[in-house]
Parts: structure tokens; sequence; C-alpha cells
């Protein structure tokens, strides 16, 4: 509600009989909208949040002796449409084939420890799979460690 202004002591008439108004600022900020906004906002992160962090979709086979993988590393990946397009992935990028070895080389650079870790689709056959080796180890990878699934207990 806007101040008023007294009246001054003259007693004049007309327009100087009525109160000025004073204008006065709202330094009250109202928070209901503002939570408001932010509580749909958080929902709406909440929901997109699963589908923004999918993966690549691989059917790694399954082995009894798998160790966990530890540390920074690079990961190459064959997936089961390598066969018709030869496209692969070197981490979560996709790529030719062709350009693989140049690839790993230009990642490798500073590395201290030239591993690479070969995550295959179970379709993918063994010739396939040595492709992707030699490529490697062309670009001058020293270890090429296979993926595989651990066995889950039934």
């Amino acid at each position: 509600m806007p101040k008023v202004a007294p009246i001054p002591s003259g007693g004049g008439s007309g327009r100087g009989m009525r109160g000025r108004r004073v204008n006065v600022s709202l330094a009250e900020i109202n928070i209901i909208p503002l939570v408001d906004v932010m509580l749909v906002l958080l929902i709406i992160f909440m929901v997109t949040a699963p589908m923004i962090q999918r993966g690549i979709d691989v059917n790694l086979p399954v082995a009894r002796r798998a160790q966990a993988i530890t540390g920074e590393r690079v990961e190459v990946t064959v997936p089961i449409t390598y066969r018709s397009d030869h496209m692969l992935y070197l981490g979560t990028e996709k790529i030719r084939a062709a350009v693989l070895q140049e690839r790993v080389r230009q990642k490798m650079e500073g590395a201290a420890q030239k591993d690479v870790f070969l995550r295959g689709d179970k379709g993918v056959n063994l010739g396939e799979v040595m492709e992707v080796t030699d490529a490697l180890k062309a670009a001058g990878v020293e270890h090429v460690g296979i993926v595989a699934a651990p066995v889950t207990e039934r």
C-alpha cells in the first residue's frame, strides 16, 4: 500500500488539499513462485537424467575369472553392426575402423601405460576382433585387454 504524505498546514484549497502519494519500493521478494519453478525444474531433471546416461548396447561374453578394471582406461567397442558398416566406438565416440589407428595413437601420445581394453559383442567373430587388434597394435598399443561380463550367481 503506498504511503500518503501529510497535508501541509497552509490549509490551501483544490489540488493542494489532497495528500501526495510517495513511491516506496518493495524490498520483499515473493519466494513461493520461485520455489514452485525450482521444484518443477528438479522434477524435469530427475526424469530426463536417466535417459541421457545411456551407454552403448553391447552383449558382452561372460567369463568366470573376470577381474575388475580400475583407473583410467581407453576402451574400444566392437558392436554387432561392425560387420556391415565398419564403425566402432572409441570410448563413446563412434568412428570408422579406417581412422582407429590414428585416433588411438593421438590418445596414447602422453599416456604412461599404453593399454587398451577391447569390448566386443558376442556375435562379432574372431576375424573382426583380430582386425581391430591389429590396428591397435599398429597404433603403438602395448597390451590389449578383452573385457567380459562377470558371471552372475543364480
